[in-house]
């Protein structure tokens, strides 16, 4: 599995890393099977990093998505802000998929975002952390999110995710507004992301 926290720093994230890591797979196992995906399905990873769902699903189709440019990236890839509009038709890809990125959209731009997942995909599955959670899961520093952004970008200093970046979590209604209805992954009694599945042909 590659590093979750490869960009950040500090002791707080190298402990973290192979434990969110671990967590991914786990989260991945459970869910990514309600897509049903169909053998030779066509998918698009929007926000795919260096490496992405090739990193849990390495023998599907998969075309890479992302703002910055992943020349290192193993397959088909496109430099595009999917809130500004993706270069593919409708219903172009059997599945979406979305790790860990809408909460990094500005949210007046979350519902075009949104929109053009629904719009090239016949389906799609979207994870997001959420908001209810006790730990920050960027700056990996309890209760971060919860603070107002004076104090917050304080406070941010003290943890694993470097320079600062407002990051507003989401929460279930905002998620089921945007992708229809969503499933908690919890961690014990709390929910620490939720899952939004919305099958090919559903």
């Amino acid at each position: 599995m590659p590093d979750v926290y490869a960009t950040a720093q500090g002791p707080l994230a190298r402990v973290a890393s192979p434990l969110a890591a671990r967590a991914r797979a786990r989260r991945h196992a459970h869910f990514f099977a309600l897509t049903g995906l169909p053998p030779g399905a066509r998918v698009l990873d929007v926000g795919c990093g260096r490496l992405g769902l090739r990193a849990l699903e390495p023998e599907l189709e998969i075309t890479g998505v992302d703002l910055a440019d992943r020349p290192d990236y193993p397959g088909p890839f496109v430099r595009a802000d999917a809130s500004e509009g993706l270069p593919f038709g409708d219903g172009e890809f059997d599945l979406v998929y979305s790790s860990s990125v809408i909460e990094h959209v500005a949210p007046e731009r979350r519902a075009a975002f949104a929109a053009e997942i629904r719009r090239v995909g016949r389906g799609w599955f979207v994870q997001t952390p959420a908001a209810s959670f006790p730990l920050e899961p960027h700056s990996l520093l309890p209760a971060a999110h919860w603070l107002p952004v004076r104090l917050r970008r304080r406070y941010w200093r003290l943890g694993a995710a470097g320079g600062w970046e407002e990051i507003p979590l989401l929460r279930r209604g905002e998620m089921e507004a945007l992708f229809g209805r969503a499933q908690a992954e919890r961690f014990g009694p709390l929910v620490k992301s939720w899952v939004c599945v919305n099958p090919p042909g559903d």
